[in-house]
Order: structure tokens, then sequence, then C-alpha cells
């Protein structure tokens, strides 16, 4: 078993996932155990996973006060990692604003509201990586999630900014078609997700080992940057 990592106090690291009861979230949640994290996840239904280093909160975040209630029963951490996502898609002509007002909750406002709770008591050289998405560039059928997922990326870099001093690195990971449930949701069923020049989607422990990567020591100069994870479709 690998050792659980240690804070200078001799304290085990912990991070904070969202979205860990699939897809990426689940992934990095995994990843990060194998890594010697401690992990509390974040999800409104409950992981299919038992570890002694890992705590399941259920909460949905999408909820301004449950999310407050759960943040103010955390213990220390040394890492977010905000991995919960949802895709509508619309055509112009057939836009639902709640679509929007939904990705835009649960993309944005909840990251903004975590990370404003969380980095008062983050130590310095603490983590944060939001997962974002390729899309963010721009897609059709695709424009309010893209703009949520845009949006991510010019506040990860305003808070890298702010957040420097300190050493606290915040980075978004922008994965391409990835293999998870999402990819299956019957409510975006009139937009197929298109295949990368790879031949194949991307795999949920891909984003995860970069995920990783970007809270590990070696990563510790990286910050404000998206990284695309896309088996060749930005090419």
């Amino acid at each position: 078993m690998t050792p659980a990592l240690s804070t200078q106090d001799g304290r085990a690291k912990c991070a904070l996932v969202t979205g860990a009861s699939s897809g990426i979230g689940a992934a990095t949640v995994r990843h990060l155990l194998d890594l010697g994290w401690s992990v509390i996840g974040f999800s409104r239904s409950a992981p299919d996973l038992r570890h002694e280093r890992f705590s399941a909160v259920s909460v949905d975040i999408t909820d301004r006060a449950a999310l407050d209630a759960a943040l103010a029963c955390l213990g220390p951490v040394d890492a977010l990692v905000h991995a919960a996502g949802i895709l509508r898609v619309g055509t112009l002509g057939q836009l639902d604003p709640e679509n929007g007002r939904a990705m835009w909750r649960l993309h944005v406002d909840a990251a903004e509201q975590m990370i404003e709770h969380l980095v008062p008591r983050l130590p310095d050289g603490g983590r944060i990586v939001l997962i974002g998405s390729r899309t963010a560039a721009g897609s059709a059928g695709r424009a309010q999630y893209a703009a949520t997922k845009a949006a991510l990326v010019g506040m990860a870099r305003s808070f890298a900014i702010e957040l420097a001093p300190r050493r606290i690195t915040v980075n978004v990971v922008a994965p391409g078609a990835t293999d998870t449930p999402m990819l299956k949701d019957p409510k975006r069923a009139s937009v197929a997700p298109k295949m990368p020049p790879m031949g194949r989607l991307v795999k949920p422990e891909e984003v995860a080992a970069l995920t990783g990567f970007l809270l590990s020591d070696p990563a510790a100069s990286i910050t404000g940057q998206q990284i695309v994870v896309c088996g060749g479709a930005s090419l």
C-alpha cells in the first residue's frame, strides 16, 4: 500500500473532489488514493468505493445552502478538484435558459463558492484544478455549455494571479470527448460526440493522471493554464 502523503506538520494531505461518484471525478478519487492522498468526495449519489482514506459526502453542490453546510464541516484541505459537470445541448432557436443557468451554477458558481470558502484555509502551496472542456473553444449545439467552460478558464487565470504569492496553483484540465456516463446522457442525444483522430475516446483515468500530476510537487510552477487532453481533436 502506498504510504499516505504528509504535510510538514505530519498531517496526511487531503483533496476535496466533486463529482466523486462517477466519470472523471470517480477516476480522480481512485488515482489520488493510489498516490497516497486522503480524499473527501462530494456527490449527489453515493460512490461505489470503500477505502480507509476516502470519505464520501452526499451533497447537491448546485444547492448553495447545502454546499455551504458541507464546506463548513470540512477539516484541513490541501487541494480542490472540481470535476462535477453536466452537459445540456441546444441549437439557436431551441435554447432553454434553464439549461444555461443549471450549467453555470454547477460549473462556475459552485467552483467560485468552494474556492472562496477554501482559499483562506488552504496552506501555501495548495492546489486547485477545475475540470473544463475542449468545447470551451466553441462547438455547434453546445453554446451554453461552452460558455460555462470558457468562463472557468478566465476565472482560473484570475485566481491564479491573486494566489501566486502564496504559491497556490490554479489550473484547468480540458478534456475532449471522454468515455464517461455523461457521454451517454439522453439529454445530449441530438449532438453526437466526435471521435478524435486517435480513433478512441479519452479515458477518465488519463484525465485523472494529469490532474494528479498538477497536484504534485513537480507541478509547482504550473499555474493559470488550460491543458487540453483530446486525442488530437484540437489539431
